[in-house]
Order: C-alpha cells, then sequence, then structure tokens
C-alpha cells in the first residue's frame, strides 16, 4: 500500500506540474497497411510494445513504438473491435459478431492470447450470449501475497454497437468470465472505463433504432451488478461514443449524431467534474459532417476528439477547440500516465499515430 501511495503522489505531483508547464505536443502518422475504412481499437502495454485490429480481422504488433508492424493473425470472416493487454504475454481482443457488418461469419465474442498475440483462443465464459463486444478495459488491482505486493488483474467488456446490450467481467485474470443482459439499462454499448474494480462508466444509447435513439452514460458502484443512467442526451439519432477520464474527478465523453438532416450542424462532446455524478453538454464545433469518435486527454485541459473528416484538440478544457490532423475517423485515443511522470500516446481510425509530447516551463 506504500508503494501505491507513492504512486498516487507521483501521479499528483505530474498533474500539478503539467497545470503550470506549456505543454507542446503533436501526432505523427505511423506507416502501417492500408486500410479503407474505420480501424477501432490499438493497445500498448508501454511505450513500444502494441497492437492493433481491423475489421479485416487482422492484429498487428509492434516491438518499436510503431516504426514496424507485424502482421500476427489474419481471420478472415472476423471483425476485430477490441484489444486489450494485461501484460507482454496475456491479452484480449473482441468482436463485433455477425448479422452488422457484410461477410462477418465469427460468432465468437472475445479471444485471449497468453504469449503475446502468436496464438489466439476462445475465452471461457458463462451467462448471457454476448453477440459482440466494443470496448475492453483492464483494472490492475494491488494486494499483499504472503508479504510481498501483488496484483489482480480484473478484465470489463461491454457491447455492442446496434445491439444487444451486454456486460463482460473477469476477476481471475481473464482465465474465466461472466457475462450480463443490459438491456433493462440501454439497447446498446459502445465504451466502459472502470476506476477500480466496483467503480465505473460505460457509454450507451437509448434504443437500437437510431432514429429514437439518445445517448446514455451509465455509472455503477458495485462492479457492473447494477447499473445508474447518469447522462442522457434530448435528441434523438444520438449514441454517446468513447470516454476519458484525464483525473478523476474531470472526464469526457464524445455524443454521436447520426441525423440526416444537414441543418442540425452543432456536433457535442459533454464534461464532468465531479467524478461523473453530473454531466454538461458543451458545443465541438457546427459541421454536420464532423460525426464524433474517439477521445483522450492528455490532462484535465489538454485533449483531443476525432471526427469522420478531421481531428480537433483544446487546451482549456473544452472551452475552445480547434482542427488538427488526426486522420478520418479517429475512433480511439489511448493517452497513458506512466508512474514515473513519463506519459505516451497512440489513436488510431483510418490511420494510425503517435502523440509526441514536450513540456516545457
Amino acid at each position: 500500500m506504500k508503494y501505491l501511495k507513492t504512486i498516487c503522489f507521483l501521479i499528483t505531483l505530474f498533474i500539478s506540474y503539467l497545470s503550470s508547464a506549456q505543454v507542446n505536443y503533436n501526432w505523427e502518422k505511423l506507416n502501417t497497411e492500408t486500410y479503407r475504412g474505420k480501424q477501432d481499437d490499438i493497445f500498448f502495454i508501454d511505450e513500444n510494445t502494441g497492437w492493433y485490429i481491423n475489421g479485416f480481422g487482422k492484429i498487428f504488433h509492434t516491438k518499436d513504438a510503431g516504426k514496424t508492424w507485424k502482421l500476427q493473425l489474419e481471420k478472415k470472416g472476423t471483425f476485430f473491435r477490441c484489444i486489450a493487454f494485461i501484460d507482454s504475454l496475456t491479452g484480449f481482443v473482441g468482436t463485433v459478431g455477425t448479422d452488422y457488418f457484410p461477410n462477418v461469419t465469427d460468432t465468437i465474442p472475445l479471444y485471449v492470447t497468453t504469449d503475446g498475440g502468436e496464438n489466439w483462443n476462445p475465452a471461457n465464459y458463462n451467462g448471457n450470449y454476448i453477440k459482440g463486444l466494443c470496448a475492453l478495459d483492464i483494472v490492475k488491482e494491488e494486494f499483499i501475497n504472503h508479504g510481498e505486493i501483488g496484483y489482480k488483474y480484473h478484465i470489463y467488456g461491454v457491447g455492442r454497437v446496434g445491439s444487444p446490450a451486454n456486460f463482460i467481467v473477469s476477476h481471475d485474470n481473464g482465465k474465466t468470465f461472466t457475462s450480463m443482459d443490459m438491456s433493462p439499462y440501454c439497447k446498446a454499448l459502445y465504451d466502459i472505463k472502470m476506476f477500480n474494480k466496483k467503480e465505473g462508466f460505460a457509454c450507451a444509447s437509448t434504443s437500437e433504432d437510431i432514429e429514437t435513439s439518445h445517448a446514455l452514460i451509465l455509472h455503477t458502484i458495485d462492479g457492473g451488478t447494477t447499473w445508474e443512467k447518469v447522462f442522457e442526451s434530448s435528441r434523438p439519432f444520438e449514441t454517446s461514443w468513447k470516454i476519458f477520464f484525464p483525473s478523476t474527478k474531470v472526464g469526457y465523453a464524445t455524443i454521436q449524431s447520426y441525423n440526416p438532416d444537414t441543418n442540425v450542424a452543432v456536433q457535442h462532446f459533454i464534461k464532468t467534474t465531479n467524478g461523473g455524478k453530473n454531466w454538461k453538454e458543451f458545443e465541438l464545433c457546427v459541421d454536420h459532417k464532423s460525426r464524433s469518435f474517439g477521445i483522450g486527454f492528455i490532462d484535465e485541459n489538454n485533449g483531443f476528439i476525432g471526427t469522420l473528416n478531421s481531428g480537433f484538440q483544446t487546451k482549456n478544457g473544452g472551452k475552445d477547440w480547434t482542427k488538427i490532423d488526426l486522420g478520418r475517423a479517429c475512433n480511439k485515443i489511448r493517452i497513458v500516465k506512466q508512474a514515473n511522470g513519463k506519459m505516451y500516446g497512440y489513436a488510431i481510425g483510418v490511420n494510425v499515430y503517435k502523440l509526441k509530447i514536450d513540456l516545457n516551463k
């Protein structure tokens, strides 16, 4: 526990430093295999070692911070949607499932690897049938093991786009999973962020019919057994897509609008400043074509949103946004603060990008 307090102190100190520092950053486009659509997820266990996936059933791996990529798997008929790793060996990849995208035949929702992605096998789960998954999150829990500090890993997943809505969780490092029907709370799920093994948030929507759908944010304090609605948008044609908390108090989430009326041009995001108890809507831009996707923040003020046709950045907590190059349909932005204060980030959509950060007083 002393080690945990030290980590918390270092993170607090680093955030304090950021608030008084000039943060300079830019996104570098990486050289990756051409893909004609939106790629959905990317995950790194450190600044150099990571994986990304796409809808062609492909998993790519890098050991040199994205300079080169190795194709580890090509599984035709599979649409890989989300990916997460515990360490360099053990990881998980979720699929979107059948009956949503064309030419998808794989009905297995979740695969696991124990050799760094060289081989993948279906994950074991009990409970409600999982049609597909859209997001994974991992909580690392510290505990005392025979007088030494040990770690347990809790893996959480939600899905899927277009329904049905399901939640899946493992408390034994991914050896077994339990699934739960989420239809009493929502009709589709898109993202999940857990603060710890008990408390977290999920992005969802009220209806599987986009014409009547409102964006939802759900909150759990019992590890996903029960959920409470903490935000619902007032407009139809909307979903909440991705969520990011740069601190335990401040969080952001993207709102997607599929309204076909080109006169409805304002794009929104939401923000909380009290740990997710309350959320408030803000304007991102006025552009009917700028449907929001991924979101990520360096700290409470400096962050990014990917949209269908561009990227946006803010340096003042979302008060103002300017366009940047994040490629088209940037779907997932992962920015990691390490215990030593160092940060790294990667983003994926049609292309893959790496975040470069410089701090100058």
